[in-house]
């Protein structure tokens, strides 16, 4: 809790002058004020986050943080749990949706094993952090103990802080974990006090009925856990996962160090909903990366107060959207530092 604590009170508002800065930068280019929309909007902010007029963004790395959950035994889900450690395997072989966008936009892919059911050996682009082998299933009792939620909320942050010392310019989200857009429901649902229904959708693809199973579980599970919505590490603990918490640390690990965070789609935005929760000033720090296909995430992203870069209608996770939105960001920022002012172009400006 101290490592927890202690990035919570190193959370600094971004310096709103900086903006200005970046976005008068902006202006003196050889284009219309304003012309470029959104990419300019990305320049100025990750300029103000990193406190840089020229910013590095040459190391990506996306952070796929992987986890089971007791909710499966449910049948909440199209797939077995056994498919999260295969597809962890994947990741590892360079073979998963993440890896190949990942290669297209220059960025790094590593798999976080924070609680998968299964003990992998050590291999190049694993970091092992296992906190438990997986949740407990949440229609039952408690996810995790407020002690397993700390824990795990702190390997992200501490995976943030390597980040910042290895000089990792720009971080990305991702995820795996069979089951997880349950406790991500959930999370929001208790959070906004929305009804599941709201915000529940149909994960990896379940039909209509198994979706009502799917709805009716996740009330039992909430009715029974009672999660305080002012308290969101009880939220998170109660009916969370382990990849949702360590997301969540990651994010405000970020923040802390003022390395801009790419968030991916309604898992990984659970993550960093529990960090804006935890501390407002979040959000000033974090991309979001483009709206999911589930509903409940366009609530998470309002409630953020985030505006998602891309509507691609993707719903697989990993870390896909993130490296997509990574290649825009990094766009604006070249338009910031590379594109010519009227002055060095010899253009007249009015």
């Amino acid at each position: 809790m101290e490592l927890l604590n202690r990035t919570l009170a190193k959370i600094q508002p971004v310096d709103e002058a900086f903006i200005a800065k970046a976005q008068a930068k902006l202006d003196d280019k050889t284009k219309p004020q304003g012309s470029l929309g959104r990419l300019e909007e990305m320049a100025r902010r990750f300029a103000a986050i990193t406190e840089s007029l020229t910013p590095d963004t040459a190391k990506k790395v996306i952070f796929t943080f992987a986890g089971d959950h007791g909710i499966v035994e449910e049948g909440v889900s199209l797939f077995p749990k056994e498919v999260t450690p295969q597809m962890v395997l994947n990741f590892l072989r360079g073979g998963a949706g993440v890896n190949v966008l990942a290669r297209h936009v220059g960025a790094e892919v590593r798999v976080v094993d924070i609680g998968v059911d299964y003990d992998f050996e050590p291999a190049a682009g694993l970091i092992i952090r296992k906190i438990a082998k997986g949740t407990r299933n949440f229609a039952k009792g408690s996810a995790m103990t407020k002690d397993e939620a700390v824990a795990a909320i702190e390997v992200g942050i501490t995976l943030a802080e390597e980040a910042k010392a290895e000089g990792i310019a720009m971080i990305g989200t991702g995820e795996m974990g069979i089951g997880n857009t349950s406790p991500s429901s959930a999370i929001i649902a208790a959070l906004s006090r929305c009804s599941v229904r709201e915000v529940t959708h149909r994960g990896t693809g379940i039909n209509d009925q198994a979706l009502e199973h799917k709805i009716a579980v996740i009330e039992a599970g909430l009715a029974l856990n009672r999660p305080n919505p002012e308290d969101p590490l009880d939220v998170l603990a109660k009916v969370g996962g382990l990849e949702i918490a360590g997301i969540a640390g990651l994010v405000l690990g970020a923040a802390a160090n003022r390395i801009p965070v790419v968030v991916d789609g309604f898992i990984s935005t659970a993550g960093a909903l529990i960090a804006s929760e935890m501390h407002p000033l979040v959000r000033d720090y974090l991309f979001a990366a483009h709206s999911s296909v589930e509903i409940g995430h366009r609530m998470m992203l309002e409630r953020i107060g985030a505006k998602p870069i891309l509507d691609l209608q993707l719903r697989l996770g990993e870390g896909t959207g993130a490296a997509l939105a990574m290649s825009l960001i990094e766009a604006g920022v070249k338009v910031l530092k590379e594109m010519a002012t009227f002055a060095e172009a010899g253009v007249a400006s009015e």
